[in-house]
C-alpha cells in the first residue's frame, strides 16, 4: 500500500507516479494480473528515499534548533549571575 498518490506531496515522485497512475489508465485489467508491478517496485522505492531525505532534513534542523536552545539558556544562565 502506498500514500496518496498526489504529485504536490511527492515532487521527487512526480514523474513515476504519472507513468503509474499512466499504467492503471491504460491497463485497467492487466494491473491486477502484474502489467504495473514494474513501476510500483520505482514508486515505492522512491518513497522510501523522499523519506529518508526528509528524515535527514528534519534530524538537521532539530539538531540546529537544539544548539540555539542551549545557547539560549547558557545565556540567560550567565545573565542572571
Amino acid at each position: 500500500m502506498h500514500p496518496p498518490l498526489t504529485l504536490h506531496r511527492h515532487p521527487m515522485c512526480a514523474e513515476i507516479i504519472e507513468e503509474f497512475q499512466k499504467c492503471h489508465i491504460e491497463h485497467p485489467y492487466a494491473k491486477f494480473f502484474g502489467e504495473c508491478t514494474d513501476l510500483k517496485i520505482k514508486l515505492d522505492r522512491c518513497f522510501r528515499q523522499e523519506k529518508a531525505v526528509k528524515r535527514k532534513a528534519n534530524f538537521e534542523e532539530s539538531k540546529k534548533l537544539k544548539e540555539r536552545l542551549q545557547a539560549y539558556r547558557k545565556e540567560t544562565a550567565e545573565a542572571e549571575q
